[in-house]
Order: C-alpha cells, then sequence, then structure tokens
C-alpha cells in the first residue's frame, strides 16, 4: 500500500511514468525501505496505464466487494398498542435520569484528580 501510496504522489506530482528510483525516493523521504520486487511489480502492472482509468477500474472491483453491514433491526410494538408506547417511551426516560445520578454519586471514594 506505501508503495502504491509514492506511485499516486508521484503521478500527482506532474511525473507521468515514475520510475522505481523515483518511488524509492519518496518512500526513503519518510523512512521506509520498500523491497524491490514489489517495486518492480506495481510498476509492472501499472506500465501503460492511465490512472483515472486504473482508479475507475478498482471501484468497480471494489463496489462488489460485500462491505459486511448489518441487517435491519425489526421493531415490535408493545402488546398495549398505540397508547402504551408514550407511557413506555416516559418510563424509559425516567429510568435513564434515575441511573445518570446513581453513576455519579459512585466515585468510590476518592478522586481521579486528588
Amino acid at each position: 500500500m506505501k508503495i502504491i501510496a509514492a506511485y499516486l504522489l508521484a503521478v500527482l506530482g506532474g511525473n507521468a511514468a515514475p520510475s522505481a528510483a523515483d518511488l524509492k525516493k519518496i518512500l526513503s523521504s519518510v523512512g521506509i525501505e520498500a523491497e524491490d520486487e514489489k517495486v518492480n511489480f506495481l510498476l509492472s502492472e501499472v506500465k501503460g496505464k492511465d490512472l483515472t482509468e486504473l482508479i475507475a477500474s478498482g471501484r468497480e472491483k471494489l463496489a462488489s466487494v460485500p462491505s459486511g453491514g448489518g441487517g435491519a433491526v425489526a421493531y415490535s410494538a408493545p402488546a398495549g398498542g398505540a397508547a402504551a408506547a408514550p407511557a413506555a417511551a416516559a418510563e424509559s426516560k425516567k429510568e435513564e435520569k434515575v441511573e445518570e445520578k446513581e453513576e455519579s454519586d459512585d466515585d468510590m471514594g476518592f478522586s481521579l484528580f486528588d
């Protein structure tokens, strides 16, 4: 990934066809030693290709990768019907307020900043 980032920096900096030495110079400026075979592999894969086209084809490939998002959450109404919903919401708010007070009173006998 670091080598790809160096390639992108070189191209965006105006060098349409960076060499292995160019990429190594960029990486060494931030203290990274690049492996010759990885640099040469990247350059062989992108040789003669337009950066914009490479990014577009990469986006198409990433679009097909599952991202692992969660499913939809099912919500069921309380048994008492629509009238019971506001009452249940009010009760849960009261419980939250009570819990907050209990947490703030419990300092275990010492302060963090004493």
